[in-house]
């Protein structure tokens, strides 16, 4: 018997996600299925040697303007680093990290390259992966629709 997979849901070409893990909540994401995994938008991003010998990646996430910056550094203890093909073609060495991001009131473990998008409208880019793993499809005629269902839902 064939397992009963969950329905797709649809999603507008921006959508408001939360990040509960970094405290981020509300936060602009750009749609994008051009891009294959998400980005995070954060800047100061430095490796700093921690005691337990392994280097700790220490980040500003979004920018003063946005209501949730509080100019704390995160750090991150898991992370890699790999080449990211950016949306003008060009290969750039990127730190990735895995993140939560809900969406529809629900949790998705996803990875995140971190870049100063401050060049770019959405602190947030949403790619490929996270579309797939959380059954999603994009009409570009809508808007924020993951972050009204949560909000009739309450």
């Amino acid at each position: 018997m064939k397992k009963q997979r969950e329905p797709k849901r649809v999603v507008g070409r921006r959508e408001l996600v939360d990040f509960p893990d970094l405290q981020l909540l509300g936060v602009e994401a750009k749609v994008d299925t051009g891009a294959f995994t998400g980005a995070l938008h954060c800047s100061n991003i430095r490796e700093i040697p921690a005691a337990s010998g392994h280097p700790e990646l220490h980040v500003q996430l979004l920018d003063p303007s946005h209501p949730n910056f509080d100019g704390s550094p995160m750090r991150f203890e898991h992370f890699t680093v790999r080449d990211i093909r950016s949306s003008n073609g060009e290969v750039q060495q990127r730190y990735v990290i895995e993140a939560t991001i809900r969406l529809f009131g629900q949790d998705f473990r996803s990875e995140f390259s971190l870049s100063d998008r401050s060049d770019m409208k959405y602190p947030v880019l949403v790619g490929r992966v996270l579309l797939r793993q959380a059954r999603l499809i994009v009409d570009v005629a809508r808007r924020n629709v993951s972050y009204k269902q949560q909000l009739s839902a309450h």
